[in-house]
């Protein structure tokens, strides 16, 4: 093979398919749902509110959904859940086919599902700490050890002084607390939550959202769906999916376009631009990998991709000679075409890699997009190239 079809061996093209911010979880799946629909009601009344869903969520994620009222979002959370029977479509939870669940399976499956729903669904007899260690109850423990768990979540939560409450004396928001700590108590594989925190206060939320990514980022690793109107929780999600009558329309990697905004906020070009023009560049970026000794761009040669390092480690080299080991956040690469300049070193995977890559399609697209980046790079070409 000659030199130049081996430089040019850079993976599959980018596509639609596989931005960064979108890219699909295709290992370590909690939530796997296929084509999935759902209707209401029998006859001329039958009207469907879901439409052919597909959606896949890992452990340890944490997802929100978001879309106006009536989108369907409730009910794809309860088909999740095992809550209701599935109609249409496959979903699969924590391994288990749901719809093919007999009934007592369905419930073993509920047993490893943490539910927060607004109706709050609290036993009116049991004070706040009963009704929490009624959730332990599924769980082997010593009864010391359970009452010290369901204590120390409650007291996380702000109720250290309402333990020995009933729902009645508790406010709204405090009962929300105590819905929360029964779900959570037992660190359970999958929370499904509708509108968690929308009762409390601020402070109160950010423990809620600090419990639940905790929970995620643990050694459960647990997956947290989250229905919700709350702007407070997008800050602590890996993915915002958003729904419109019935449909997913957006499904967003959240935390990886915040990842690689401030990856690019670092690269000598792009220094000074807002916030809003880095995020316009990071949801157009593609995701690509690489494995150990692959060369990624060469020396001499034209690019049409300028290359950010999601993860793991590559070795540039100049005319042979080694140069230095690039890490998580470092650009290369070079988009020929609009530059004038070709590749100016040479880089190699030394470890098996993760690259964001921005091609020159896409680059001539924010371009036109976003007028402060197109004035930053016209700036920069003057200072490149004075006598143009």
């Amino acid at each position: 093979m000659s030199d130049a079809a081996e430089s040019h061996d850079q993976g599959p093209e980018p596509t639609q398919t596989n931005l960064a911010v979108a890219r699909p979880i295709v290992k370590d799946l909690a939530i796997a749902a296929e084509e999935v629909s759902y209707w209401f009601g029998e006859g001329d009344a039958r009207t469907q509110v879901l439409f052919d869903n597909s959606l896949q969520i890992g452990r340890g994620e944490v997802v929100i959904m978001t879309g106006p009222s009536g989108s369907g979002k409730t009910t794809l959370l309860t088909l999740i859940g095992a809550l209701r029977r599935i109609q249409h479509g496959r979903i699969s939870v924590m391994g288990r086919d749901v719809g093919a669940l007999g009934e007592a399976d369905a419930v073993a499956l509920r047993t490893n599902i943490g539910f927060i729903f607004q109706s709050h669904n609290l036993f009116t007899s049991l004070t706040a700490m009963e009704n929490v260690r009624m959730a332990t109850a599924l769980k082997r423990g010593s009864i010391r050890e359970m009452n010290d768990r369901c204590a120390g979540l409650l007291g996380r939560l702000g109720l250290s002084e309402r333990l020995d409450h009933l729902p009645a004396q508790l406010s709204g928001g405090q009962r929300q607390r105590v819905a929360i700590a029964r779900a959570l108590v037992n660190s359970p594989g999958l929370v499904l939550a509708d509108e968690p925190t929308a009762a409390l206060d601020a402070e109160s939320g950010r423990v809620v959202l600090e419990l639940l990514r905790q929970l995620a980022d643990g050694p459960a690793r647990t997956t947290v769906l989250i229905v919700t109107h709350d702007q407070r929780v997008i800050d602590h999600a890996d993915r915002v999916v958003n729904m419109i009558g019935g449909r997913i329309v957006a499904n967003t990697m959240t935390r990886t376009a915040v990842r690689i905004a401030r990856a690019l906020a670092q690269s000598e070009i792009l220094k000074g631009l807002s916030e809003a023009t880095l995020t316009r560049i990071a949801n157009v970026m593609t995701v690509e990998t690489r494995e150990a000794g692959q060369t990624i761009v060469r020396e001499g040669e034209p690019g049409d991709r300028y290359y950010l390092i999601g993860s793991g480690v590559a070795v540039a080299s100049r005319e042979g000679h080694y140069q230095d080991e690039l890490y998580y956040g470092e650009g290369f690469g070079r988009i020929t075409s609009f530059f004038g300049r070709l590749v100016e070193q040479t880089v190699s995977a030394k470890t098996e890699m993760e690259l964001y890559v921005l091609s020159e399609p896409d680059f001539r697209r924010v371009l036109e997009a976003d007028k402060s980046f197109e004035s930053r790079v016209r700036s920069l070409l003057m200072a490149m190239n004075p006598a143009q």
